[in-house]
């Protein structure tokens, strides 16, 4: 069977680019490697990329220039989960982080090795977690 070394990428769709970006770089610290009217791509750490598309804006296929390829058609709907791998010290603050801007923090949980998660939402109503070691075995 070939391995699999990670999740490269973890794509949001919002209703608002603007508000989306004003978010994920005011409250979040994360800078984007390229954007557009339709889509912005994150450093989110160890690897990892964050893809914002504005919802319905990503129905048809892409052609890239030249002989590069194509992208399929792809979108989402609902209020979706991700997280984001934290240091344990980085707790506290964003905390600070998220009170400063006004966002609330909707649940917190105390895991059984020993790690800690942080659950509060984006402008579109996403559940987005920050999590410190000792949430899953592997992390």
């Amino acid at each position: 069977m070939p391995k699999l070394n990670g999740v490269l990428e973890t794509a949001l769709y919002v209703e608002d680019m603007a508000r989306a970006r004003a978010f994920f770089e005011g409250v979040m610290g994360l800078e984007a490697f390229t954007a557009d009217h339709r889509f912005t791509a994150y450093d989110a750490g160890a690897g990892s990329v964050l893809l914002l598309f504005l919802r319905g804006e990503t129905l048809e296929t892409v052609v890239l220039p030249g002989e590069m390829g194509t992208i399929p058609p792809h979108d989402g709907q609902g209020r979706v989960h991700m997280a984001f791998a934290i240091a344990a010290r980085e707790l506290p603050a964003w905390e600070a982080q998220l009170s400063d801007h006004g966002v609330t923090i909707e649940g917190r949980t105390h895991w059984p090795k020993g790690g800690e998660s942080l659950y509060f939402r984006d402008p579109d109503g996403h559940l987005l977690e920050l999590a410190t070691p000792g949430v899953w075995p592997n992390y």
